[in-house]
């Protein structure tokens, strides 16, 4: 199994004003465009939407996530930002 490694402050700066997806370590998912990352790599979302275990639990608006939660963050498909965009 390869894995590709990336460094993760430039992979950061990248997605800001994309939709993401971030998942904690207690199983929560939360989707959004993230606004900001600070150097500790705490996380805000915006438009963010809450699933707990894959299925939609309701919108939160603005969200801080605080970095030693995460477990991981990836760009959300293409077809997502385009939606975000819209609204």
């Amino acid at each position: 199994m390869s894995q590709f490694i990336v460094n993760p402050k430039p992979f950061l700066v990248d997605l800001t004003g994309k939709t993401v997806k971030v998942k904690l370590k207690w199983g929560m998912e939360y989707q959004g465009v993230l606004a900001a990352a600070d150097a500790y790599m705490n996380l805000q979302l915006s438009a963010t939407e809450e699933f707990l275990d894959g299925q939609f639990a309701g919108f939160l608006g603005d969200v801080l996530i605080r970095c030693n939660n995460v477990l991981y963050v990836q760009a959300a498909p293409a077809e997502e930002d385009e939606e975000a965009m819209k609204e």
